[in-house]
């Protein structure tokens, strides 16, 4: 059900559009806040737009996402568009932002340094769609093979996790290859170009690049037994103020995330197939294997909790945080919230 990892591109648009949001929250009584934001007025919750495909593309377009909210008296405002996590979580911590979806690791390393933001739901690890990069006819054929190269990877999250995780399975010190640290959208003309010999990425970026560019994985995130689960954010003054309507948007993405398991097909190319947003044929036949093994949000349980404790610890370990960081503390209990959890 995964909807990938999410940044807000800052508009003029989406400033306005913030700034209303932060005035329509706030002016909801403070009875609201205390009964889980029932009144009158419309809560405002903003959320990165996901854009033609994904759960949230579909409730936007047949507005199931809407009658969801407006049962808890809220509505959803679009802020931006979908991406990596880590100016999600700046946006979360300042207040510009609600609801965001990213990986443990990113979520962990931006909590490290912005705690403005609480984990309420995750998706089992992608076992699919993120790994290791390589092109068609590459010298490369092993982990081994990359002693000595050059390898994109984004600083602190998914595909810098990763790397590491495949270094580690094969006895390789992490000094023996090169990371070259690219954000996700400059990588990809970095790699086709040859001037890095692989790239460790995940499946917004991976399904392109394997149905378009002669490139296929070198490893996966199942081989190397990730514990990468994409978790969904909600920034904490909003949990606390609004928590009928993170449970609703969590049974929402619950219940879709289980149609989308059932019919990937029916989540792909929402709005269009056609023009630059549209996923092509080459591209939709990598992706239905990927989205038709992918979960549902659920609520975080101890199990979950004890692997995200060991993401926590690896990053320490490989020096990419200052110590181990202990999420628990930012763990929000959804069954605890009006309504429950499913």
């Amino acid at each position: 059900m995964k909807v990938r990892q999410f940044a807000v591109i800052a508009t003029a648009l989406g400033s306005l559009l913030g700034l209303a949001a932060c005035s329509s929250s706030t002016s909801a009584n403070t009875s609201a806040a205390g009964s889980g934001g029932s009144s009158s007025q419309e809560t405002v919750i903003r959320i990165p737009d996901n854009g033609n495909s994904g759960v949230l593309a579909l409730g936007k377009k047949d507005g199931s996402l809407a009658r969801a909210l407006a049962a808890v008296h809220a509505k959803v405002v679009w802020t931006g568009s979908a991406g990596a996590f880590a100016p999600a979580a700046q946006e979360l911590d300042a207040n510009e932002l609600d609801v965001a979806e990213g990986s443990i690791t990113s979520a962990t390393t931006a909590l490290a340094q912005s705690p403005g933001f609480e984990l309420f739901a995750a998706v089992a690890p992608d076992k699919l769609g993120e790994g290791i990069l390589v092109k068609n006819g590459s010298s490369i054929h092993s982990i081994q093979d990359l002693v000595g190269k050059k390898i994109a990877v984004w600083h602190g999250g998914t595909s810098e996790y990763l790397l590491l995780k495949a270094l580690q399975q094969n006895h390789i010190p992490a000094d023996k290859v090169t990371r070259v640290y690219l954000e996700p959208n400059q990588a990809a003309p970095v790699f086709n170009s040859g001037q890095v010999d692989a790239w460790s990425t995940w499946a917004t970026y991976s399904i392109p690049e394997i149905a378009n560019a002669q490139t296929h994985f070198l490893t996966t995130g199942g081989q190397v037994g990730s514990d990468n689960y994409a978790v969904w954010a909600v920034r904490t003054a909003f949990a606390k103020q609004h928590p009928a309507v993170v449970q609703a948007l969590y049974q929402y993405l619950h219940d879709n995330g289980l149609k989308q398991e059932q019919n990937p097909a029916g989540y792909i190319n929402v709005f269009t197939d056609a023009g630059p947003e549209a996923i092509s044929p080459a591209q939709k036949a990598v992706e239905l294997p990927i989205d038709a093994a992918d979960g549902t949000a659920l609520p975080i349980t101890g199990d979950d909790l004890t692997r995200f404790h060991a993401v926590a610890q690896f990053f320490a370990d490989q020096g990419i945080t200052k110590g181990f960081f202990d999420v628990k503390p930012y763990i929000l209990d959804i069954s605890s919230l009006p309504g429950g959890a499913g």
